[in-house]
């Protein structure tokens, strides 16, 4: 146990380390771009031109991207998108949406394939700071169908390059517009009989199976497995691509795409199925993709979510520490990115909620300086009810952290009712809650066992208020419940090996209760000696 503790913090160290240095940008030190373009912005007055009835300010910065786009110039493209965009919204266009694409369309020559990804960025805005209408809802999944139809349905890779944190953001906004649609189709308030008769006509819109086609294209016209397995085999990963494999625009639309299986896999329910797509990914180890801050920690947070639901408690309280420590250590990075760390520190609250109740249900060691932020972020008193079992927090907590379910089928408009949206929902709930009541005694049962050595099991059902029949089962739940799968270095996502994380070991002999402390004493002295082991032979090797 010593030794696996010590392996534990570790890797988290190590997944730290490896995911900070690949958050720093690198710039191509031979691009002109020098970002005075946002600047530029600033200055502009909001006059509206009379020929197009656009913002003089929203002329230049379209005008800008376009070059950008046509040009392939990555880094001015991200810095457009990352500030310009969002300083122009806040003046702007905070409670109204962008010009429209047709309004666009002469500034950038009728370009149909700019104007494809202007749309991605239009309705993306509308989603985030307005109401989309059941119209725009619509015409954003046609947009979507048209520019995965341009990027998949070509004969050799497009002459395309975006920034990573753009191609992220258009799978992760793909997936979410699916799920808000999905939520929308079910809910019968503020619908006209006209809505409905749309919703009746077309109802292969935002369908769950186009959408899990989309990511399923792109991760294998992308060889992205291949190509993962080769990485983590030592070889190199071109070498196993074909020319879409090796163009960067395919290769991280395939990675995002098994980032996007995973979300969607998790808000259906399918939690064996949502690490199932991660089998090639080495999660807590430095990767060639992890390139996207937002990618990371949704990738984490729907990792450690499934483990909860799978009862791999260990597993998740290790995904869930090891990117809450890293949240942790380039939250000053975020900070300058306000738009991610906005989305960010919503989810680092979601996680540590998910981290708590992980945390009580499998109570073990976690990081000191994770330890001491989830007594910040997460109130003391709704960690206590926590521990005394209390079923109305645990299902206020999970709540807060669990992701929005969907449901994959089609409504039966003519028998849909008020609330039949929140049925994904509270069937997730009602699992969740019944795991929790089947370990409720546990923690109580484990505080006694851990006093004596032996005991009667009469005696021991007494001071629990139970009768002698159903506190035997409950021992046998005690065994059952704490015997978990648990990942170990070098295995793959879904695989492991089943440990007991009860600290205590225990058998029935006819009416006795026989207890050892199965716990091994952690062994520091051996440890300091190894390190100063290592200082000396590096000291003798310097001089």
């Amino acid at each position: 146990m010593a030794g696996q503790e010590q392996g534990y913090y570790t890797a988290a160290e190590e997944f730290v380390g490896a995911q900070f240095d690949s958050l720093l940008p690198s710039f191509n030190t031979g691009s002109d771009y020098d970002g005075g373009i946002i600047d530029e912005y600033e200055d502009q007055s909001t006059v509206v031109n009379q020929t197009y009835g656009v913002p003089d300010a929203v002329r230049n910065f379209v005008r800008s991207l376009y070059r950008a786009f046509t040009e392939r110039r990555i880094d001015e493209m991200q810095m457009l998108c990352e500030a310009g965009f969002i300083k122009l919204t806040e003046r702007l266009f905070s409670k109204c949406s962008w010009p429209d694409a047709d309004r666009i369309a002469p500034i950038v020559n009728n370009d149909e394939i700019f104007l494809i990804f202007y749309k991605e960025l239009y309705f993306r805005h509308v989603y985030d700071k307005l109401q989309p209408s059941l119209e725009q809802r619509f015409e954003s999944y046609y947009n979507y169908c048209n520019l995965f139809n341009y990027v998949l349905s070509a004969k050799a890779p497009v002459r395309l390059e975006l920034p990573h944190q753009w191609l992220w953001n258009i799978i992760d906004e793909f997936i979410y517009q699916f799920q808000s649609f999905s939520h929308y189709r079910y809910k019968l308030k503020h619908k006209q009989e006209s809505d409905l008769a749309m919703l009746r006509d077309h109802p292969k819109v935002w369908n769950v199976h186009g959408v899990l086609n989309v990511l399923h294209s792109f991760v294998e016209k992308s060889q992205i497995n291949n190509q993962l397995n080769a990485y983590n085999n030592g070889d190199d990963p071109k070498s196993v691509a074909d020319e879409f494999g090796r163009c960067p625009l395919y290769k991280m639309l395939g990675y995002f795409s098994l980032i996007g299986l995973l979300r969607l896999h998790s808000l259906l329910g399918d939690y064996y199925q949502a690490i199932k797509v991660l089998e090639n990914v080495q999660l807590n180890k430095k990767s060639l993709y992890a390139v996207v801050p937002a990618c990371q920690v949704t990738t984490y947070y729907y990792v450690g979510f499934a483990y909860l639901m799978m009862r791999r408690y260990q597993d998740a309280i290790r995904s869930l520490s090891n990117i809450l420590l890293y949240i942790q250590r380039t939250k000053q990075i975020f900070q300058n990115k306000s738009y991610q760390y906005d989305q960010i520190a919503k989810k680092e609250l979601q996680m540590y909620a998910l981290l708590a109740m992980a945390c009580i249900m499998c109570p073990c060691r976690i990081d000191e300086s994770v330890l001491s932020m989830l007594g910040e972020k997460y109130d003391k008193e709704k960690f206590i009810k926590l521990q005394h079992g209390n079923l109305s927090q645990f299902e206020d907590s999970f709540a807060y952290a669990c992701p929005k379910f969907v449901s994959p089928v089609v409504p039966d408009y003519e028998a849909l009712s008020q609330s039949q949206h929140k049925a994904p929902y509270q069937f997730q709930l009602k699992n969740f809650v019944n795991e929790v009541k089947q370990q409720v005694a546990i923690p109580i049962i484990r505080s006694y066992l851990k006093l004596y050595t032996t005991m009667p099991v009469a005696k021991l059902a007494a001071f629990l208020d139970m009768d002698e029949d159903n506190f035997r089962a409950q021992l046998l739940s005690f065994k059952h419940k704490m015997n978990n799968l648990v990942w170990m270095k070098g295995q793959r996502a879904l695989e492991g090996e089943f440990q007991t994380s009860s600290g205590v070991s225990f058998y029935i002999d006819e009416d006795m209760i026989h207890i050892a402390d199965c716990k091994v004493v952690p062994r520091y002295g051996e440890f300091f000696l190894q390190q100063i082991r290592k200082y000396n032979e590096l000291v003798k090797g310097l001089s």
